[in-house]
């Protein structure tokens, strides 16, 4: 035997490593060929050492393998044959088969010889089967299975498989014990499985199907799931493999046939337990079969996946971690599906942890870096976000938030930088048909469309969880606490990521290609938004009108459905236009309502129209899929006379209503650049649109009207003025309307076009006005009412303003709108007026609006009683108009009538007021201190002889001026507050009473009681006095010093005397000469008004230095009447020459100066020698030679000439040559004296 296994060792070498010289020395003789394998083949038999027969039958196949001849193939089947017949045991047919197995493993054509030509051995295979030696058994499966894995054998024992053998290789496999019958038995299973044939067979499939559904039916005569979940009970990890891909190889052939039988017999369970291994074969067999098991229901009915689930989520977490990216593609369309065909009454979750471990794995799969897994996890994502997979509560939204965001963001991080062309997906749609949709990865958008997929699904959830209470809070929130992990944080995170990402990613994508899929799943999506946050759906509605939206689903249904194409993409276009406008219409009624109050009636009607439009658009907008330009035309059709069809009325309807939306709430400058609707062909496409109806017979809804005359009224600069024709066609559906508000918009443009046309303004004008009016965006704050202010909002945005400038007649209209409106409306009315006379001095409106003015003045003093006169906010406002229409006057003119009702009326006014009431006294002490001036002295003694006749008035004057002393100072001194103003206008107006009333010597009904001690310590003590008053003292001052203090309407009176007391007796010769002045009081305000002056050279404020240069003129020449003396003494103080150098010290450094020419002049008129020098004089005119007379102020003018006269009077001792450079200088000035304005003592 050692001989023998030497020398085959040393041929099998020869074999292995020299097998061309073997060959070459053998083949010749095929005698001593057949002799060596026959005696080999003898050998086999003989000898029982199993080392010597693994070596006899390896040197066996090489040598026929080597030899290459099929008689030497027929040689051993025969012998074998032989052999087999022979054999007086089993065991001895052992080698037999072994080589038989090792040839047709070997040589390809063996095994179809050996069926074609040799059937009869099968039999001696057959009966090998059933011997119990499983090493024999083992051989023959090995055998069989090359057998059946080639065409010829499996065709050639089809009937032997099926009468046979299949029973006994069941049996075989399910007794099995050792790992090498195991593992040849599952090869000749996986042959046999290859064939539907062979499945059914061994599946059992001629059994009923009542018995197929009954457990019990496994325990009989089908074994094989039995079998092969014993395979997979054992800790063989390449068993478990291979029995889970004979499983799948039986499943893939039919899953709804032969998917029951294993799950009756609970092999998924076990499938799920397999999960916990390290293999990764195994466990790609284990993920290929449950997916196949996922097609039967009965899988999840069985709760197979609830068992499951736990294990699958461990698997994949562990998966994760290997480097395999078929096998992460695998486990997560394993999960995908187990989610899709989950049964929704069947919770997969049935508790909160294994959710969030669901909610991990999907994380950190999409995070992966491998996009093929990426596009996998999101399509697991949206098939997660379902309700009945998340309604054990709490529900974890803030993991839903995070997992949704890092979805958004992986896609947006896989496109390409967005363009920086504001619109450029609208220029892209336009051109979307020459497109080549190959330019973006199929990829990307595949990825995309899952990534859409995932976010709809989970807006429509929590559109779901809306509806479950359990699902609205965290119910383990802590008391006392505010958890974010809730329904609405969810909810407005949905909106608020579709606006920072998915919007821009989809329009991103819309640059570069156009899919169908991807826009009917984004548009939808939208749509579903509608719902999410309810309260949120308006705000939600507009900014996707103000985005082009409208005008992207009309360009996608132009261009996929025109043709019946794309079905979903319609309907989603279609719904979500009819949600838009809907949502649109809602907001735009809700406004409406808020500003106007309606009844119940008025607001039933309101809803039946919302119902009557949604399904005017749930009708129309699904065939609405032309071009824009196709569109317009479609306007302009008539429908045939007695026609029934009315979808031409429908499709019209719709996309005038969809343009109305698009505009009002659009960007119309980025609509005119993209060209959506050319204007002037949408402004002749709705007239047009008017006069076919109008002609048709046919009235248009009013929610159509309102949207066709918008769109007019938007186009109208654009397109020509509409032709009479037009207008009397608009005039008359408007009539035929119950109410104009119905077709009202609140839109400057709407109000132009109404007030643009005669034909339209003399018939609505006032309707549209009270309209615009009555609007609730038109109200001013509480802060502009209390101080008449108009805001900068109101003066910059009033569109009312210039179409009053062009057109003035319209004021007419609001001056009605005063009398016959609400209080709210009248107010806005004045106030609109207001700001219009304030910006446009050069408009001469004062004659149309004086009379109007009388008549709503007379109107509010009746309606109001003298309680509720404070409380009316219109009437200081129309009293300031008053005002504002008196500053516009030029020139002095006569007083009319109107002028003295008005007069009348106001005075009237003010005697009902009190102090405080400075919103009322305000303008109309202003009224009558300009009614006094600014006009005719004939006019001026009647207006005196009226104001004076008012005991009311001066008695209220009487209260005002007191309020001077007796009011706490201001803390700021720069500000005017309305009191302030209102001292100065009372002060003003006594000065003016006084003046004219000494002039006409006006009869006194009431005099007025000041004491003139107040009054002088008013500006001695100025206790940080507003600069306007004391001007108005100073200009009373003067006033009273002019007229000697003998007024017969002013009494006064001196400190600590009651009025009508004894005047006490003065202390002094000079206070005799002075009175009531005293000598101390004339010092004391001279200093005062030098002091004044010095803080006028520092703030640069001319009116206060002319008072008070003028005020000190005056009392000089008061003193010089009263007392020369004591004149020549003030007008010489040494102080007055230091004044005129701290004057001169100034700014300027010029004698040029208004103010020190009056002074100068007051002192050359007094001689005061020591305070002006002939050497000044000379500067002076010097100075005034250099100039240009013709460039001086108007002040400055007038005070030189002052000068130069003083001068030339006798009075001032000049030498001769200044006397001849004033006289050359007055002559300049004579020519330019006719262009100085009337000088006007007016502050």
């Amino acid at each position: 035997l050692v001989r023998k296994k030497h020398v085959l060792s040393r041929l099998h070498d020869a074999l292995a490593w020299q097998a061309l010289p073997v060959v070459q020395l053998l083949a010749p003789d095929e005698r001593v060929c057949l002799h060596l394998i026959g005696t080999l083949f003898g050998m086999l038999h003989t000898v029982e050492d199993n080392g010597a027969l693994d070596l006899f039958v390896e040197v066996l196949v090489r040598l026929v393998v080597e030899l290459k001849s099929e008689q030497y193939l027929r040689c051993i089947l025969d012998e074998s044959q032989k052999e087999l017949c022979k054999a007086t045991t089993m065991r001895g047919s052992l080698p037999t088969f072994t080589l038989l197995g090792k040839l047709a493993d070997a040589i390809p054509g063996f095994a179809d010889i050996l069926v074609v030509e040799h059937g009869n051995l099968v039999d001696h295979l057959l009966m090998g089967l059933t011997y119990p030696n499983e090493g024999i058994k083992a051989a023959v499966c090995y055998l069989y299975g090359k057998l059946y894995s080639s065409p010829a054998g499996t065709e050639r024992l089809s009937a032997h498989f099926e009468e046979r053998l299949c029973g006994l290789f069941l049996n075989t496999l399910g007794r099995a014990q050792t790992k090498e019958l195991q593992v040849n038995c599952l090869g000749l299973l996986k042959e046999l499985l290859k064939s539907d044939h062979f499945v059914s067979v061994l599946m059992n499939n001629s059994k009923t199907e009542e018995e197929s559904e009954n457990p019990d039916f496994l325990e009989g005569e089908n074994p094989l799931p039995l079998v092969l979940k014993k395979l997979l009970l054992t800790r063989d990890e390449m068993l478990q493999a291979a029995s889970s891909h004979c499983m799948a190889a039986v499943l893939v052939h039919s899953p709804s046939r032969y998917a029951p039988a294993f799950i009756h017999a609970d092999v998924p369970e076990f499938l799920f337990e397999c999960l916990s291994c390290n293999s990764e074969i195994l466990i790609w067999s284990v993920y290929c079969c449950l997916l196949l098991l996922t097609e039967e229901r009965l899988f999840f009915s069985k709760c197979h996946t609830v068992y499951g689930i736990e294990s699958l989520m461990r698997s994949l977490q562990d998966v994760l971690q290997l480097n395999n990216v078929e096998l992460h593609k695998q486990g997560l369309l394993l999960f995908t599906e187990i989610l899709k065909r989950q049964p929704v009454e069947i919770k997969l979750f049935t508790n909160r942890g294994v959710c969030i471990e669901a909610i991990d794995v999907l994380m950190e799969t999409v995070n992966c870096p491998v996009l093929e897994v990426v596009v996998e996890a999101v399509r697991a994502v949206a098939a997660f976000l379902r309700k009945d997979h998340l309604s054990c509560p709490p529900v974890p939204y803030e993991e839903l938030q995070k997992l949704l965001e890092a979805v958004l963001k992986r896609c947006a991080d896989l496109s390409p930088p967005q363009s920086s062309k504001r619109h450029a997906v609208s220029q892209k749609l336009l051109l979307v048909a020459n497109r080549n949709l190959s330019r973006v990865p199929q990829r990307q958008g595949q990825f995309l469309l899952n990534t859409l997929e995932s976010f709809r699904n989970a807006c429509r959830l929590a559109v779901e969880f809306q509806s479950d209470s359990m699902a609205q809070e965290n119910a383990f929130t802590a008391p006392n606490s505010k958890s974010k992990d809730t329904l609405s944080n969810f909810s407005e995170f949905l909106l608020r990521i579709c606006d920072s990402l998915c919007i821009p990613m989809v329009m991103n994508y819309l640059e570069r290609a156009v899919s169908p899929s991807v826009m009917e799943v984004f548009i939808s999506t939208l749509n579903t938004l509608f719902t999410v946050v309810p309260n949120m759906r308006d705000k939600f509605s507009k900014k996707l009108a103000s985005s082009s939206f409208i005008r992207l689903s009309l360009e996608l249904k132009a261009r996929f459905c025109s043709v019946q194409s794309s079905p979903a993409l319609n309907q989603a276009c279609s719904s979500f236009l009819c949600s838009l406008c809907l949502s649109l219409y809602s907001a735009t009624e809700k406004e409406r309502t808020s500003t106007q109050e309606g009844t119940f009636g008025e607001r039933d009607k309101l809803l039946h129209l919302e119902q009557e439009m949604s399904e005017l658009l749930q009708k129309g907008l699904p065939q609405l899929n032309y071009t824009v330009a196709e569109s317009l035309l479609l306007l302009a059709e008539t429908p045939e006379p007695f026609s029934l069809d009315q979808s031409l009325c429908s499709h019209q309807h719709c996309f005038i209503l969809l343009l109305y939306f698009a505009y009002t709430l659009g960007d119309s400058s980025n609509l005119l650049e993209c060209r959506f609707v050319p204007e002037a062909e949408l402004f002749l496409a709705m007239r047009n649109f008017l006069l076919s109806a109008q002609d048709h017979g046919d009235c248009p809804p009013p929610y159509i009207l309102r949207a066709a005359l918008y769109l007019l009224a938007v186009c109208q600069d654009k397109g020509k003025a509409l032709d009479l024709r037009s207008l009397c066609t608009i005039r008359r559906i408007l009539d035929n309307l119950p109410d104009l508000s119905l077709v009202y918009v609140h839109c400057p443009l709407l109000m132009k076009f109404f007030l643009h046309y005669p034909e339209l303004m003399g018939r609505f004008g006032h309707q549209v006005l009270q309209l615009w009016f009555s609007w609730r965006h038109c109200k001013q704050t509480e802060t502009e009412e209390a101080g008449f202010g108009v805001s900068d909002q109101l003066n910059s945005a009033n569109p009312l303003l210039p179409i009053l400038k062009s057109n003035s007649s319209i004021l007419l209209i609001l001056l009605d709108l005063v009398c016959s409106s609400s209080e709210e409306v009248a107010w806005k009315v004045l106030m609109t007026l207001r700001t219009f006379l304030e910006r446009n001095e050069g408009v001469l409106v004062c004659d149309l609006l004086r009379s109007q003015f009388l008549q709503i003045l007379q109107q509010l003093l009746v309606e109001s009683s003298s309680a509720s006169l404070q409380a009316n906010r219109n009437l200081p406002v129309l009293l300031s108009l008053l005002f504002l229409v008196q500053l516009r006057s030029k020139g002095v003119r006569e007083l009319d009538s109107t002028d003295f009702k008005l007069l009348h009326q106001v005075s009237n006014l003010c005697g009902k007021c009190r102090p405080r009431d400075t919103d009322l006294l305000q303008p109309s002490l202003n009224f009558l201190y300009w009614s006094l001036h600014q006009t005719t002295p004939c006019s001026q003694q009647r207006a005196v002889a009226v104001l004076l006749s008012n005991v009311s008035l001066l008695e209220l004057l009487q209260k005002v001026l007191e309020c001077t002393w007796l009011r706490s100072p201001p803390s700021e001194p720069a500000y005017l507050s309305s009191e302030d103003a209102l001292l100065c206008s009372g002060w003003l107006l006594v000065a003016s009473l006084l003046l004219y009333q000494h002039r006409y010597n006006t009869e006194v009904h009431q005099t007025l009681s000041l004491d003139l001690t107040e009054v002088l310590n008013a500006v001695i003590f100025r206790n940080k006095k507003p600069i306007l008053l004391l001007v108005s003292i100073m200009q009373f001052l003067r006033t009273v010093l002019r007229q000697n203090f003998s007024s017969s309407l002013l009494v006064i009176v001196g400190q600590n005397t009651a009025q009508g007391a004894r005047q006490p007796q003065p202390s002094s010769l000079q206070d005799a000469a002075l009175h009531p002045l005293a000598m101390q009081q004339v010092f004391s305000l001279v200093v005062s008004l030098q002091n004044l002056l010095v803080h006028v050279q520092l703030q640069k404020d001319l009116l206060l230095s002319q008072a008070v240069v003028a005020c000190l003129e005056t009392l000089v020449e008061y003193l010089s009447v009263k007392n020369q003396d004591v004149a020549l003494h003030v007008a010489s103080q040494p102080w007055h020459r230091f004044l005129l150098f701290t004057l001169l010290n100034g700014g300027q450094k010029s004698f040029l100066q208004p103010e020190v020419l009056r002074l100068v002049t007051l002192f050359l008129r007094y001689q005061s020698s020591n305070i002006i020098s002939q050497k000044e004089i000379s500067q002076i005119l010097q100075e005034a030679a250099e100039a240009n007379l013709a460039e001086l102020p108007e002040a400055t003018s007038r005070a030189l000439h002052l000068f130069l006269c003083q001068i030339q009077s006798s009075h001032c001792q000049v030498e001769p040559a200044q006397s001849g450079s004033a006289q050359t200088l007055l002559e300049r000035l004579l020519g330019q004296r006719s262009t100085w304005v009337k000088q006007q003592d007016i502050v």
